[in-house]
């Protein structure tokens, strides 16, 4: 995996979130894959789990929000990814992702662990 590579892989990570349908999970994920949503949390495996999740935690194809993604690291079969998503317009809610990335040799995902953040409320 190089940074190209990378960069392709995360652009495709984000035209399949804004796809109706789960369909493009299995081009960007390996059949044995796991998925963290968070560092702790269980782990989702295989493409139609990964669906499911997807399909529960998004609003659709026609959810308003931009996503910004800067590469940390890559090397060899692994990668950082810090990720900036807001959601709505106006923007209702704002995360900060770590993505750490684990690619099989054919460029697809093995394991997939998010670290996600948001801001801290106004007090």
């Amino acid at each position: 995996m190089d940074r190209q590579q990378l960069s392709q892989w995360v652009a495709d990570y984000e035209r399949a979130w804004r796809t109706a349908g789960v369909t493009a999970l299995a081009d960007l994920f390996t059949p044995d894959a796991t998925y963290r949503q968070s560092p702790y949390a269980e782990p989702v495996a295989g493409p139609p789990s990964i669906g499911r999740m997807w399909d529960d935690e998004r609003s659709g194809p026609d959810e308003v929000f931009t996503m910004t993604a800067d590469i940390v690291a890559v090397e060899e079969d692994t990668a950082v990814v810090r990720v900036e998503v807001r959601y709505g317009n106006p923007v209702e809610e704002r995360w900060r992702d770590l993505w750490v990335i684990r690619f099989a040799a054919d460029g697809r995902c093995r394991e997939f662990e998010e670290w996600p953040f948001s801001p801290p409320s106004s007090r």
